[in-house]
């Protein structure tokens, strides 16, 4: 059996919720690494610095026995192509890829609506360009990504609708879970307001929401709540 490792910062779910899912959906065994560490943040430096392989700038990072995976999608798509959770095909596998490719490049913008100018400096010392930032975001950026998903329901010929790609859930539809709920969280009045156009969007997050592992997953606290330190944040201002 392998053994998996999830290397990821403690007290937020971030990009490495994305994996959890995945993990937890397939019902694998893993450790977080961090968070069953005493000096859990202290513990990710060394093992970017120190453990890991060179070509890891960053975490997420899960070490499956003596393969080490970075970046969130390659490792979504590794466990997914290995335990169940991505289309059998290769046409459907670089779809589901690609849809997650997209969804994380749609969390890229989300964190840059509050981190506009530098990820160094705190959100306070850009509210101006937050402001600006996340006007552009819920007018034009927002509505589009979330078109884009709810069109990819029931626009593959070998969907009956239910799920992104193909006629079962894969990790592209676990991502779509989190970015959904994410936004609900960050931006619960521009969601609200775009409810009426992503119907069968707002279907599959519940869908996803009602399968077994995950319900207990989500219901445990394993599964920290969104906060002001992760990638989604609420600040009331930005979605004036």
């Amino acid at each position: 059996m392998t053994k998996y490792e999830l290397f990821y910062w403690t007290g937020i779910q971030g990009r490495g919720e994305f994996v959890r899912l995945v993990l937890e959906d397939a019902g694998l065994e893993y450790r977080d690494v961090a968070r069953e560490s005493r000096d859990g943040d202290e513990r990710i430096e060394r093992a970017l610095s120190r453990e890991l392989a060179p070509y890891a700038f960053a975490v997420p990072v899960l070490r499956a026995d003596e393969l080490v995976i970075p970046q969130t999608v390659a490792i979504t798509k590794f466990l997914g192509e290995r335990h169940g959770l991505a289309p059998a095909d290769e046409r459907g596998q670089l779809a589901a890829h690609a849809v997650a490719l997209t969804i994380a490049d749609l969390v890229v913008e989300v964190h840059d609506t509050h981190h506009p100018i530098s990820v160094e400096q705190t959100y306070e010392k850009q509210r101006d360009a937050a402001a600006h930032r996340a006007r552009a975001f819920r007018k034009t950026r927002l509505p589009k990504f979330l078109g884009y998903l709810e069109g990819m329901l029931g626009h593959d010929r070998t969907s009956d609708g239910r799920y992104l790609v193909g006629d079962a859930a894969s990790y592209a539809d676990l991502a779509a879970f989190q970015i959904v709920e994410g936004l609900h969280y960050a931006f619960p009045r521009a969601v609200a307001a775009l409810h009426h156009e992503i119907p069968k969007l707002l279907a599959l997050r519940d869908r996803i929401a009602e399968r077994p592992r995950l319900a207990r997953y989500l219901a445990s606290p394993r599964r920290l709540p969104f906060n002001e330190s992760g990638i989604f944040r609420h600040y009331p201002e930005l979605d004036d």
